[in-house]
């Protein structure tokens, strides 16, 4: 195992030679209490100077890898546990599934690898040497006024750069909310319900706890609310997930007046509001009183969930506090990133990238919609025509629910069914019908019509 070690070298043995024994150690292939061969030995051994290896026990002992005594020789130390060899996967993933239609993911194949390859050169070429130290919590300054400019432009954000919180995701944007509301004495959060599960536990996460408040055909219900007592709640009113509703101006109007009259903070999770397919995108909530809402977003939908790029929109009375919990919390985001994403969005990459995954995802919202319609007549499809997923109602007499994901399952269709969002996975239907939610952005159209005749095969069966 140290003869590689040897082999390196001259001026790199001494190294190599240590860096071999401690992967011995490390790997178990030294047990703790085995006794190594007295430096002149194995120097003899090995062919190599006494010094050298003396040098190697010397560094190993001084990390606690070995353990040394006058005259008592050299061993294993007993503090060193075995490494583990192998790292495990745990990415959200439906092992053996033959046809995902679990919502939520786009079509990672759609990321346009040449162009941002061609904006991190750049970026990398342009940095100055001073750009790579602890950077802005907020985000590169450059970032956040091309963000800004974006949001105003496409979503009717009011979006002062001074105000523009770069995160990783909705989720960190989320977790620091929660830290700030923890901190100014909020014990609860309201959510929908339905709703993304991810909000209840990130709110706990910072100590809060999340209350779920029931929607109706505009929104959020408004005496629920009144009657909570929460002073701050989150909402996704451009497209309600897991509905698919988009809020009636009415109840936009209804919650800002809510939060004006109770001194209030709605989060907007503007989660997928550019991808809109029959008329342009109802304008973000946060343009109406951005004092009272604050904007989150990311490239999660539109780029990829792994880049971990978002942002937060503050109210001036919130942000120094999110800007402190920012830095406190991982102290930025890395200055590289946040640079290929601003040149990617001043030069006009992010809007290209846009109309090209609406192009792709709206054909295939129209190819689900179309298998549906010819494998399980009568379905109903609801929500507005936007997004990565849509709300699908089989008739009756596909039911129940539960022999019906049976079935699916069976076959190797992976599928959410829309009670799996309600708050403690509460059914509000009759088992006799099948509500599913159902993801189609991550789906090549012929996969999308194989997956709908394997499931309809499945469950004729």
């Amino acid at each position: 195992m140290l003869l590689p070690a040897v082999a390196a070298p001259p001026r790199q043995r001494g190294r190599a030679l240590q860096a071999a024994l401690r992967e011995a150690v490390r790997s178990g292939r030294l047990p703790a209490g085995t006794r190594l061969p007295a430096s002149r030995e194995l120097a003899a051994d090995l062919g190599v100077s006494r010094g050298l290896v003396t040098e190697a026990y010397e560094q190993l002992t001084a990390e606690s890898y070995l353990r040394a005594g006058r005259g008592a020789g050299t061993w294993v130390g007993g503090s060193v546990r075995p490494s583990a060899g192998s790292a495990r996967d745990l990415s959200p993933r439906v092992p053996g599934a033959r046809v995902d239609f679990r919502p939520g993911t786009p079509d990672l194949s759609l990321f346009p690898r040449s162009a941002w390859a061609a904006a991190h050169r750049a970026a990398l070429d342009r940095l100055p040497h001073s750009a790579l130290g602890y950077p802005d919590p907020r985000g590169l300054p450059e970032l956040r006024v091309a963000l800004a400019s974006l949001l105003a432009r496409r979503r009717g954000v009011v979006a002062d750069p001074e105000r523009v919180v770069v995160c990783s995701g909705v989720a960190q944007a989320t977790t620091l909310l929660g830290f700030v509301l923890r901190a100014q004495g909020a014990a609860s959060v309201g959510v929908e319900d339905p709703g993304s599960p991810e909000h209840a536990s990130l709110f706990a996460s910072a100590g809060l706890t999340a209350v779920p408040l029931p929607l109706d055909g505009e929104g959020l219900a408004l005496a629920p609310l009144l009657r909570s007592g929460v002073r701050a709640v989150v909402t996704t009113p451009a497209h309600q997930f897991p509905t698919g509703i988009a809020y009636s101006a009415e109840r936009r109007g209804a919650l800002l007046d809510w939060a004006r009259d109770t001194s209030g903070v709605i989060m907007e999770d503007d989660y997928d509001g550019d991808f809109r397919y029959d008329r342009a995108p109802v304008g973000a909530l946060q343009g109406l009183d951005p004092e009272h809402v604050v904007y989150t977003g990311s490239v999660s939908k539109s780029l990829a969930p792994g880049l971990r790029l978002g942002w937060l929109i503050a109210p001036a009375a919130m942000t120094d506090e999110i800007v402190a919990r920012k830095r406190t919390m991982d102290l930025g985001n890395p200055s590289l990133d946040q640079a290929v994403l601003a040149d990617f969005v001043t030069g006009g990459g992010y809007d290209r990238q846009l109309r090209r995954c609406q192009r792709a995802y709206r054909e295939r919202r129209d190819a689900l919609t179309e298998a549906l319609a010819g494998h399980f007549p009568g379905t109903e499809v609801s929500g507005i025509a936007a997004g990565l997923h849509i709300i699908a109602r089989l008739p009756e007499r596909y039911g129940p629910q539960t022999d019906f994901l049976r079935r699916a399952a069976g076959a190797g269709i992976a599928l959410r069914p829309l009670t799996s969002y309600a708050a403690g996975g509460a059914q509000d239907h009759d088992d006799r019908t099948v509500p599913l939610m159902l993801g189609y952005a991550h789906l090549a159209p012929a996969v999308i019509t194989r997956g709908v005749r394997l499931l309809a095969d499945a469950v004729r069966a």
